[in-house]
């Protein structure tokens, strides 16, 4: 089920937020916690049931292992840490074997002439970030940093619907106490919820599918052997690059909006990526729940920055070849995650030259920030090239679009017109407020009192009043106008 469809949004939502509001006000809390984990179940099962057989065993599975870890921890280490090890092998295993098997096979017959076969394993939806989700909840019960478990808080911490498709990738920490608290959830957290849920589906709906077409042409284009030119190469890469912007925008803006609407605050994922002055900044900023996991369990576990430049570099390098692989099962997203790799490599390298060059101010000026606010965007740019390029040799034929080498323009209206809109659209990205400058919204992170959601003064726009609520509402009524031409959101794939 799409977030963008009308069986979504006209009937599953409004009729889940009923049903969770009707026990919540008869008291009944942990019958809402149950109700809302088999609303979670079927939300995933409506795209494939099949997948319930899945999911059900992997939340079952790992809840019996966190809790064996837990009792294990302190009076049998070795003991906790096999079972963490079986307990990793085994989401990887489930993840490598819907993800990556049909990749190995392909990789090993054209290297070595076999002729090995494995059926086409469909991808269950969501796989990558609720199996990344129960990882770091192992590892961190078996650092000891899970104080409590229950099956029931455990079963709608991993199929929460909001995030079990696409994210974020949330942390125990965040959500299992939000789950325990008792009552009525707060109208600020209901208005605010509505809005950002209205603003991530405008963002999807009206900005990022209207930028998919020209995305498409130019890629598809390529993948079919065409030669374009630089003009309609350009025109294509841009519009995926700002398709892809508020596609993802926006799925984190309705992920946290109908979060907010049953009383849970999402971890924020998304904040003004392109804005960056450079690929350290855009990382902070660009799926961040992602880049948590990559850092925490990833790169300080290879060791970080602790041994020396050299290995940092390299950590570096293999964190960021992980997260590309983690993407999708293609060469493509390899270049792209080593291409970010080499990127935060050379981004860290120039910052520890940078102090001994004393020719610059101590700190960067306005002119430098803006410089590295270009080179950031000119960088992501080139690579989302291999992101979402059918294959390598398609992914080289856009560069080499881009490059001119195919010559400049056969002023083709309709890349014209890609190349306005896409112009368009990441000015809107670089110029304008976030969903969370504009609503104030925080995350899980602020004190567990009713007001914190609202925003500190000076940073908000939106207050919960007459005019943003009819603002608001033309908002959401043209997008769901608009839901005749549905689409999956980019992320689902991987």
């Amino acid at each position: 089920m799409l977030f963008n469809s009308y069986a979504f949004v006209l009937v599953f939502l409004p009729l889940s937020l009923l049903i969770h509001r009707g026990l919540r006000r008869a008291g009944l809390d942990r019958g809402s916690i149950f109700a809302l984990t088999l609303l979670s179940l079927f939300f995933y099962g409506w795209w494939n049931p099949v997948y319930l057989l899945l999911i059900v065993p992997m939340v079952l599975a790992n809840f019996g292992v966190g809790r064996l870890i837990m009792a294990c921890r302190v009076p049998r280490p070795q003991v906790a840490r096999a079972l963490l090890i079986l307990g990793l092998a085994g989401n990887l295993a489930v993840l490598g074997w819907f993800k990556y098997a049909n990749f190995f096979v392909n990789n090993v017959n054209a290297l070595f002439g076999a002729d090995l076969y494995l059926a086409t394993i469909v991808l269950p939806l969501g796989i990558s970030f609720f199996t990344f989700q129960k990882i770091a909840f192992l590892v961190d019960a078996y650092r000891g940093k899970v104080d409590r478990l229950d099956l029931l808080e455990f079963s709608l911490f991993v199929t929460f619907f909001p995030q079990l498709i696409a994210g974020p990738i949330v942390h125990h920490r965040e959500v299992l106490p939000q789950f325990r608290q008792r009552g009525e959830v707060m109208p600020n957290y209901l208005a605010m919820g509505v809005t950002i849920f209205a603003i991530g589906l405008a963002k999807k709906v009206l900005l990022a599918d209207t930028a998919a077409p020209y995305a498409s042409a130019g890629f598809d284009a390529a993948a079919a052997g065409a030669k374009l030119d630089c003009l309609a190469a350009w025109s294509s890469a841009l519009a995926y690059t700002a398709q892809l912007y508020f596609d993802f925008s926006g799925y984190s803006d309705m992920a946290v909006g109908a979060a907010l609407l049953f009383g849970i605050r999402l971890p924020i994922n998304f904040a003004s990526p392109y804005k960056a002055t450079s690929l350290i900044d855009f990382w902070r900023r660009w799926h961040v729940t992602l880049s948590r996991f990559l850092r925490d369990y990833v790169y300080f576990s290879l060791g970080g920055n602790q041994r020396g430049r050299i290995r940092r570099y390299l950590n570096l390098l293999l964190t960021m070849l992980l997260g590309g692989l983690w993407h999708g099962a293609g060469w493509t997203f390899v270049i792209w995650g080593a291409l970010h790799g080499l990127g935060l490599t050379v981004n860290h390298g120039w910052r520890a030259v940078r102090p001994r060059l004393r020719w610059l101010p101590e700190t960067p000026g306005r002119v430098e920030r803006r410089l590295g606010q270009a080179l950031t965007i000119f960088a992501v740019v080139l690579a989302w090239v291999f992101f979402r390029a059918a294959d390598t040799v398609s992914a080289v034929e856009m560069l080499k679009a881009m490059a001119g080498m195919n010559g400049v323009s056969e002023a083709g209206g309709n890349d014209l017109r890609g190349l306005v809109l896409a112009a368009g659209l990441l000015l809107i990205a670089l110029l304008a407020p976030n969903t969370q400058e504009i609503t104030g919204y925080t995350g899980p992170s602020e004190a567990d009192r009713s007001d914190e959601i609202m925003a500190r003064p000076g940073v908000t726009l939106w207050r919960p009043r007459a005019g943003w609520a009819a603002l608001v509402g033309a908002g959401f009524g043209i997008s769901v106008l608009s839901l005749s031409r549905v689409s999956e959101f980019l992320y689902f794939q991987f």
